[in-house]
């Protein structure tokens, strides 16, 4: 990984008004550390009960190139009987193509904010 952390600084459970979110930190990563990332995500949120998982993905200042847009909508589809809710930032860095195209061939419908706090506010409200 990069200086800026390891998988387990970038990929944890977090605490949020009682509920468990898995937060995903791709802020500023490569395209080549967003590919090893995704695989753990895959394998992270597989060892949990459908339908059980919270998460919020952080895009910003990353680098998604074809290969990692693909990757993504992979790990999005795998992941989806296991995910309640999830929601993203920093998708301003995202070319809208891709974040359009996530959202139709993963058949999930992905809300994006501008802050940390109000996307686990909106995650965690009944």
């Amino acid at each position: 990984m990069s200086t800026d952390g390891s998988a387990e600084d970038r990929l944890r459970f977090i605490k949020h008004k009682g509920h468990v979110i898995y937060m995903i930190d791709f802020s500023h990563c490569t395209a080549k550390e967003m590919l090893l990332l995704l695989d753990q995500i895959r394998m992270d949120i597989a060892r949990h009960a459908p339908g059980s998982v919270i998460t919020l993905a952080d895009f910003s200042g990353a680098q998604v190139d074809r290969a990692v847009a693909t990757k993504i909508k992979e790990v999005l589809v795998l992941d989806r009987p296991y995910v309640k809710k999830s929601a993203w930032l920093g998708t301003e860095s995202l070319p809208h193509v891709f974040y359009e195209n996530f959202k139709s061939f993963s058949q999930r419908e992905i809300p994006t904010f501008k802050t940390r706090e109000e996307a686990m506010d909106w995650l965690v409200e009944e």
